[in-house]
């Protein structure tokens, strides 16, 4: 054998063990073993449903900062459709896409887009940031501020109205620059100009675009009300069809009174426009920066809170993303380990987190299938707080209750307590208890049932700090 054959050889071999050293999604049953004990006999799994298997959903998954190249979208694309969720954000990087004046180069956008597009998702596509190549251009980084200067704006135009025009057709949705109001110098009329000026332009192009305004990192009522009141002093409130929030809280049950309150000021405003909680999640380890840092995160409490999350804003009938697909390093600062999948500083996938497995589970159950319904008077006796909610399938009417222990922050552990819970006017004919963690589907003892009238008392149900269903089985067992 030559030098030649044995370097043909040698190339092939070094490219299959990169393609290798992916991991793969597993999915089998254990797919996301956890070390829970239910005492409760185990007579199934939750079936994950791929992004083209469900209609629709309350979901957006975050595939983030690849305008900034702190992460590789051709390193986890192939987990996107797998997921579930049907709906990504992506940032457009006016930076990236124009390094040289004049010169508006999309390819590295067309990749993403045509991809993302291919596979049958939609695309919620944010407009920021600013860019360096120009004097006053703003910054190109979160907190970098908006552009200023009258070349700047002109180029700024430039760059928006080519991306409507270009992904038309492909792109519907879209968001305004992200939390400009962590740049301190941006008062409330100057968002609301820069999202009147952006907004505008998309909407000359795509009448029917469906405009996500003010994408604000925080979820205060107050700022919320003042950056309304500049869109409404132009009478430009109803150019948006959402008004995305961020606000991070430790214990993520504790944002639903900021959450009703931004919805109330909302509807002093519009009638029309919905609120849409556009970016939250937790990390899988311990971090000194970014959103909730200084607390001794686990990939378990990782999964914990984001399911917490995601129910609650369902709950609270607010839109919902989870932040983010895959961890990405911010150059200067740090890897940021809210992802999905864990990646490594050169931005190659290498873990599928169990949050991953988690956050499948929950979208293979709560899809546009079923509407929440606020009839049932559900009493949970329980040692610490709780939060719950009821849901009905549209067409069968078989019904689920979700539950969790809602009183601090999620930590890493999987010990239960038993819960006493009382159900009026919510039939549930073969209920089953569902750990959305795991995936596990348990059946729950006659002994523990107690029926009278349109009450139903399950007694003794497992109950931990992550959420858990009764839900009728057919609903959950396929």
């Amino acid at each position: 054998m030559n030098t030649i054959h044995l370097m043909v050889i040698g190339v092939c071999c070094s490219a299959a063990l990169t393609v290798a050293a992916q991991p793969e999604i597993n999915t089998s049953p254990e797919r996301a073993k956890t070390a829970l004990n239910t005492g409760l006999k185990q007579i199934g799994t939750i079936k994950p449903r791929a992004a083209n298997e469900i209609s629709g959903s309350n979901w957006t998954l975050g595939c983030e900062t690849l305008d900034r190249d702190f992460a590789d979208y051709q390193e986890y694309k192939e987990y996107i459709v797998p997921l579930g969720i049907k709906t990504i954000r992506l940032q457009a990087g006016w930076a990236k896409t124009e390094k040289v004046k004049g010169n508006l180069d999309f390819t590295w956008l067309d990749t993403i887009i045509n991809d993302a597009h291919g596979r049958g998702l939609n695309i919620l596509l944010e407009t920021d940031y600013g860019n360096p190549a120009f004097e006053g251009g703003g910054g190109a980084d979160l907190s970098g501020g908006f552009p200023t200067s009258v070349e700047a704006l002109a180029a700024w135009d430039r760059w928006v109205e080519a991306m409507a025009i270009r992904y038309k057709g492909k792109v519907r949705d879209w968001a305004m620059w992200n939390e400009p109001d962590h740049k301190t110098h941006h008062i409330s009329t100057d968002i609301a100009t820069f999202n009147i000026r952006t907004a505008e332009i998309i909407k000359r192009v795509i009448p029917d675009a469906r405009i996500g305004g003010l994408s604000l990192a925080s979820s205060s009522p107050e700022v919320l009300d003042a950056c309304l009141k500049a869109l409404a002093k132009e009478g430009k409130v109803d150019l948006f069809t959402w008004f995305i929030y961020h606000g991070y809280k430790l214990n993520p049950d504790r944002s639903y009174e900021d959450v009703e309150g931004l919805k109330a000021t909302l509807a002093t405003y519009s009638t029309k426009a919905r609120m849409r909680q556009g970016e939250n999640g937790a990390p899988s380890e311990m971090t000194k920066h970014f959103a909730l840092p200084n607390y001794p995160w686990t990939e378990s409490s990782q999964a914990k809170w984001n399911l917490r999350r995601m129910l609650g804003d369902l709950g609270h009938d607010v839109e919902s993303a989870v932040f983010t697909i895959c961890d990405f390093n911010h150059t200067g600062r740090e890897i940021n380990r809210k992802g999905l999948l864990r990646a490594t500083a050169d931005k190659k996938v290498e873990e599928i987190k169990l949050a991953y497995y988690s956050v499948q589970n929950c979208v293979a159950v709560f899809d546009d299938s079923l509407k929440r319904i606020k009839e049932p008077s559900v009493t949970v006796k329980y040692h610490k707080k709780t939060a719950n909610f009821a849901y009905r399938n549209r067409k069968t009417g078989e019904n689920l209750l979700v539950l969790w222990d809602s009183s601090g922050t999620p930590d890493d552990s999987f010990a239960t307590h038993p819960a006493q819970v009382e159900v009026k006017g919510l039939s549930i004919k073969e209920p089953v208890w569902v750990d959305l963690v795991s995936g596990r589907i348990d059946a729950i003892p006659e002994d523990r049932i107690v029926r009278s009238g349109d009450s139903i008392v399950f007694k003794d149900l497992p109950l931990y700090d992550a959420p858990i269903l009764i839900a009728e089985k057919s609903l959950v067992l396929k």
